[in-house]
């Protein structure tokens, strides 16, 4: 053995240990991909309560709609779905810029 190689191999536990960048890539996707199935899901059940109170009231507005509100509908429709769209990013978007650190 020569010097050099004795040297390399007293050193060679000192070296951290090799890392899977890839594995690691592939763990944390996964893990982000629950993280956000979960959210989705626990945004489901008030989803369905809200859509249900909504059906539930909709007779009593009937009246409003055809004396002239009709025009309100599309408004009514988008508003809807932009609520829905913040509160998923509010669920899911807030807690990776939390971890992001913006």
């Amino acid at each position: 053995m020569t010097p050099d190689q004795r040297l390399k191999a007293a050193f060679a536990f000192d070296e951290p240990p090799a890392r899977d960048y890839r594995f690691t890539a592939e763990v944390m996707q996964a893990v982000a991909r629950r993280r956000l199935i979960l959210s989705l899901v626990m945004l489901l059940p008030p989803t369905i309560a809200a859509m249900a109170v909504l059906w539930a009231v909709a007779p009593q507005f009937e009246p409003l709609f055809e004396t002239g509100i009709q025009a309100l509908r599309p408004a009514a429709a988008i508003v809807t779905v932009a609520a829905f769209l913040a509160a998923i990013s509010w669920r899911v978007l807030r807690p990776l810029r939390a971890r992001a650190g913006l």
